[in-house]
């Protein structure tokens, strides 16, 4: 298939510094819509023979450069070989029109980065993890589901982003007429953005902060808009999502068939984060003596981007080690 042309940069712009432990290079593949994606592959050094392979990619909003990368090179440093991507339509990934989420095509992001690691040339192709962080929590949970060349995953501080779309924070939301409102602004919306030729786009993080606003936005910005995870191409540091892109989170809910997932899944959750209730839910569906639920205590949503005193490498790796085999 012939693949988009992407302009990648040749230099290190991650929010985290890079490991002497890893080696790093910069690769591309594509989904079965065509959309090519881009991706860093981080490999431990001197490594020999076929390695356990982990896709990454989250959270919802963000780019290959912030939490994800940063997790692929700890898994990396523990000895996987490991790619964290940008889904479609964000970041250096292809894809038309820009800044679009949908339910469907990023689940299909994940199971194309299984297709890229099953032909690796140093990936073992019997032992494929993947990792989703935030929103793409959800979305690995969806690929496992419907993926059976995925032995393990783990989503970390997750999101169904179908849930809380349709039914808002905490289901405050659940109503037809609600969503019905919803429903009418984003077709609105369409028209609006039909006749301008241009997608309106949902803003990212608030910025200036309100005082008033709850602590989990103060808990985004003090991540996103701040030194600690700012990046230019991340759609949550900036100018964020279209905001049409909602619509089909609204109609297609994404752990339906959770409770059908076969193989082992690892739920890790901030204590006291504001979207906990996401993971103890999801947990609550997953059978089989092969899923875990892991709390971290005193910890917040964002404390699992990139507080690595509080993301539990090493218990990822036990886990991965022991299914991936």
């Amino acid at each position: 298939m012939m693949e988009e042309k992407l302009n990648l940069t040749s230099e290190w712009d991650k929010t985290f510094a890079k490991s002497p432990k890893v080696d790093h290079q910069k690769v591309t593949f594509h989904n079965r819509y065509g959309i090519t994606l881009a991706a860093d592959l981080y490999m431990p050094k001197d490594a020999q023979g076929k390695l356990p392979a982990i896709a990454v990619s989250g959270p919802f909003g963000a780019v290959k450069e912030q939490s994800s990368g940063l997790y692929a090179q700890a898994m990396a440093e523990r000895g996987f070989l490991t790619i964290a991507f940008d889904p479609s339509f964000t970041g250096e990934s292809g894809g038309m029109p820009r800044y679009v989420a949908s339910p469907d095509i990023n689940t299909e992001d994940f199971q194309a980065a299984v297709d890229f690691l099953s032909v690796h040339d140093q990936a073992d192709p019997e032992r494929i993890g993947i990792i989703g962080i935030c929103g793409w929590g959800g979305m690995a949970l969806n690929a496992a589901a419907i993926d059976t060349r995925i032995k393990a995953t783990v989503a970390s501080t997750m999101y169904d982003m179908t849930r809380v779309t349709a039914k808002g924070y905490f289901d405050s939301e659940d109503s037809e007429a609600l969503r019905y409102e919803k429903r009418k602004a984003l077709n609105a919306q369409r028209t609006v953005d039909y006749k301008n030729g241009t997608y309106a786009r949902a803003g990212g993080v608030v910025d200036p902060l309100p005082e008033d606003v709850p602590f989990f936005v103060k808990d985004y910005y003090d991540y996103y808009k701040t030194n600690r995870g700012y990046h230019v191409r991340s759609l949550n540091s900036n100018d964020g999502w279209n905001v049409t892109s909602s619509l089909s989170f609204l109609n297609m809910p994404i752990l339906q068939y959770s409770n059908e997932i076969r193989s082992a899944v690892l739920l890790i959750h901030g204590e006291k984060a504001h979207s906990c209730y996401f993971s103890k839910d999801a947990f609550k569906q997953l059978t089989g003596d092969n899923k875990e639920l892991m709390l971290i205590p005193d910890a917040v949503h964002t404390d699992l981007y990139d507080r690595v005193d509080s993301i539990p490498f090493d218990k990822m790796a036990c886990f991965f080690n022991t299914y991936l085999k």
